[in-house]
């Protein structure tokens, strides 16, 4: 069932950077902000292959040669900009607000399952009016000690509204959301337009590759369970 998308799915699971959200600017715009701060150099990187995992790995990926406590205060740094500022230029990609209201009028129950902190992931839903069409939002902080994985928190709402794995879906845009899909016995669904890949090898399957979120309803709608 791993290849194929159920339709109706009984839910679906959203990433959100790369997915949902176009963060790039905002990221970028406090991280360049971090290095200034903490006089550290900055790499010449492209973030939009960095971007996916917790912040502290992704400065890590810019950074050359810092030692631990440096990291630990370009991350300070990193929060302070984005905090305040750099979350403030994330986007929503185009359609993205559209599908999620078309699938809340089918009454599909949708979640959130991000590495995004969950002060500022509930800041921006909040600000584009479609916080309330999410079921629940489940971050990596929305627990002590934080869920060490995204396949753990989807394990917390698969346990937590008794759904069953075999009809629910995953839209992400990277390896790392495949994987954790492919973990819960989900079906995955490709954001292509995001910050990663998940190559034909890949061990974890992939039932659809789409190009923007315009193709996303009309895809569950032509691909019923089989």
């Amino acid at each position: 069932m791993l290849s194929r998308v159920p339709f109706p799915p009984q839910a679906i699971f959203f990433d959100l950077d790369g997915t949902l959200l176009d963060s790039l600017p905002g990221i970028e715009f406090s991280i360049e902000q971090a290095f200034a701060s903490c006089g550290l150099t900055k790499q010449n990187i492209n973030l939009k292959h960095l971007i996916g995992p917790p912040i502290r790995n992704i400065l890590a990926g810019c950074a050359h040669d810092v030692t631990d406590a440096q990291l630990y205060q370009l991350e300070v740094a990193f929060r302070r900009s984005y905090d305040s500022e750099g979350w403030q230029k994330t986007l929503h990609f185009p359609g993205s607000t559209e599908a999620l209201r078309e699938l809340r009028v089918l009454n599909i129950p949708l979640f959130v399952v991000s590495n995004k902190p969950g002060h500022i992931s509930l800041e921006i839903l909040k600000r584009e009016s479609i916080l309330s069409l999410f079921t629940a939002v489940v971050t990596r902080d929305s627990m002590v000690p934080p869920f060490a994985s995204k396949a753990a928190m989807m394990a917390h709402l698969l346990r937590e509204f008794r759904l069953d794995s075999d009809h629910c879906i995953m839209v992400g845009d990277t390896a790392e959301d495949a994987d954790a899909a492919a973990a819960m016995l989900v079906s995955f669904i490709l954001m292509t337009h995001g910050y990663g890949d998940v190559p034909a090898s890949s061990h974890s399957p992939v039932a659809l590759r789409l190009n923007s979120f315009w193709e996303l309803l009309p895809a569950l709608i032509k691909e019923p369970a089989q």
